[in-house]
C-alpha cells in the first residue's frame, strides 16, 4: 500500500476504533437510540407503502319496519293474580275428657280422608260408665225422697186446713219440699254431665275432612284440653287473591255493606297450577272481598273458591286441588267495547305508538292504556280502524321519519 493511501486509512481506522470504544463505554444509551432508529425507518416505509382508499359518504338506509292493521274489538277484562290453596275450616281437635286412649282409626294419619261424625280416638270408658251409674242412682234416691216430701206437704196443708197443724209444721214441709226438687234437678244435671263424659270418650270428626297432623297414639294417657290431631275442611278449598286498588274497576267483586244482604256478583276464575311437568286448570268464583284494604301493598284481597277440592273430576289425571298450592289466576272482568289489542312490542314508552301514514312515513301517536296484559296491551283511545301500528324494534324514533313497511317490500320483491 502507499504512503498515501496508508495515510489516508489511518483516520478512518480510528474513527472506527473510537466508536467501537464508545459503543463498547455506554452500550445501554447508544443501543435504545438504534433501535429506535430503526423502528422510525421501517414505519415510515410502511407509511409510504400503504394503498390509497376511496372515501365514500355513508349511506342512510330507509328502516324496514312491521305493522299490525288494527280495529277495535270487544273484551272482557280480565285481572291476573296469584296466591295459594288454604282449606276454608282448619281445626284442632281437643280432648274432652281424661283418659288412656284405647283406639285409634286407621284414617288418623297425616294426609287421611274424614268422614262427618266419624269415630277417631276412643279413651278409656269405664271410669265415666262408673260416674253414669252413681248419677243415676243418685238421681232415683232422689226422686223417691222427692215424693215422700210431696206427700209429707199435702198431708201438712190437709192439717192446715182443718186447723190442726200448726204454720210452723206446714213451712217446714214446704220447705223440704222445695229442698228435695232442687236436689232432682242436681241429680238430673249429674246424670246428664256423667252421660256427655261418657259419650265424650269418642272423639268424632265434626265435619268431612283431611287429617294434617296426629298428636296422639294408642295407650297414651291424655288430659282434658290436649289437642290430639289437626283437621281442615274438604268440602271446598279457598285462595285469597291479592288485587291492586287500581284494577278494581275491572271487575264486579262481591263487596257487601252494612245492612244490606241479597246476592253479590260473583265474577269466574279460571286458576292454574304446574304439577309434575304439567299444567292443570280448575274453575272457581270469587265468593268475597275482605273488609280491609292492605296500608302496605294497596292491596284488597279477594277469596275464590273451589268446590270439591279432592275429587277427581272430569280429568282423571288432573290432581287435587291440594291445600297449600301455589296458582296463577285469571279473574274475568266486565265487557267493555271498542278497545284495540296490541302487542307489547308495539309501545313506545307508556303512552306512545307508531302509526305510518299514507306517505310511509311513521307518525307518534299518544294512547290511553287500558290495561297491561301478560301477553299484549288494551288500549282505550287514541288509535281507529285500519291505523298501522308498527311492531319492530326501533334503535332510534323520529316523529315523520321515513319507513319501508315489511309487508309492501316483500311484495315486491315477489316474481
Amino acid at each position: 500500500m502507499s504512503q498515501e493511501a496508508r495515510t489516508q486509512a489511518t483516520p478512518v481506522k480510528h474513527r472506527a476504533t473510537a466508536v467501537f470504544n464508545f459503543l463498547k463505554r455506554y452500550p445501554k444509551v447508544l443501543l435504545p437510540v438504534l433501535v429506535l432508529t430503526s423502528g422510525l425507518l421501517i414505519g415510515g416505509g410502511m407509511v409510504m407503502a400503504r394503498p390509497s382508499v376511496a372515501t365514500r359518504t355513508p349511506s342512510n338506509p330507509t328502516p324496514m319496519v312491521h305493522v299490525l292493521s288494527v280495529k277495535p274489538e270487544s273484551v272482557y277484562l280480565k285481572i291476573h293474580t296469584q296466591g295459594t290453596v288454604a282449606p276454608r275450616t282448619e281445626s284442632d281437635l281437643i280432648a274432652e275428657v281424661s283418659g288412656r286412649i284405647t283406639w285409634v282409626s286407621a284414617s288418623l294419619a297425616s294426609g287421611g280422608f274424614i268422614e262427618k261424625d266419624a269415630p277417631l280416638i276412643e279413651i278409656d270408658a269405664r271410669d265415666y260408665e262408673v260416674a253414669m251409674t252413681r248419677a243415676k242412682a243418685a238421681l232415683s234416691r232422689t226422686e223417691s225422697q222427692l215424693a215422700l216430701a210431696k206427700r209429707a206437704a199435702e198431708r201438712q196443708r190437709a192439717l192446715s186446713q182443718r186447723g190442726v197443724a200448726s204454720p210452723v209444721s206446714l213451712d217446714d214441709a214446704e220447705n223440704a219440699l222445695l229442698v228435695m226438687e232442687a236436689n232432682r234437678l242436681e241429680a238430673e244435671a249429674s246424670l246428664t254431665q256423667a252421660r256427655h263424659d261418657l259419650q265424650r270418650t269418642q272423639v268424632k270428626a265434626p265435619f268431612a275432612g283431611r287429617i294434617r297432623n296426629k298428636h296422639v297414639d294408642v295407650g297414651q294417657f291424655v288430659n282434658r284440653g290436649n289437642p290430639v290431631a289437626r283437621i281442615y275442611a274438604v268440602d271446598y278449598a279457598e285462595v285469597r287473591l291479592p288485587i291492586p286498588d287500581d284494577a278494581v274497576a275491572f271487575v264486579d267483586l262481591p263487596i257487601n255493606y252494612r245492612g244490606e244482604g241479597g246476592e253479590v256478583p260473583q265474577p269466574k276464575v279460571v286458576l292454574t297450577a304446574d304439577f309434575g311437568g304439567k299444567q292443570f286448570s280448575w274453575n272457581g268464583r270469587i265468593v268475597r272481598t275482605e273488609g280491609e284494604l292492605d296500608p302496605r301493598t294497596r292491596m284488597i284481597h279477594a277469596v275464590a273458591r273451589i268446590e270439591d277440592p279432592y275429587g277427581r273430576g272430569d280429568d282423571p289425571s288432573r290432581p287435587p286441588f291440594a291445600v297449600g298450592l301455589f296458582v296463577e289466576a285469571e279473574i274475568e272482568g266486565r265487557l267493555v267495547n271498542d278497545v284495540y289489542s296490541l302487542p307489547h312490542s308495539a309501545l313506545r314508552g307508556n303512552d306512545r305508538v307508531l302509526v305510518v301514514d299514507s306517505e310511509s312515513r311513521a307518525r307518534v301517536r299518544p294512547i290511553t292504556l287500558l290495561q297491561r296484559l301478560p301477553d299484549r296491551v288494551l288500549v282505550a283511545s287514541g288509535l281507529e280502524l285500519g291505523d298501522r301500528v308498527v311492531t319492530s324494534p326501533l334503535a332510534l324514533t323520529v316523529d315523520g321519519m321515513p319507513v319501508e313497511v315489511e309487508s309492501a317490500r316483500a311484495r315486491a320483491r315477489t316474481p
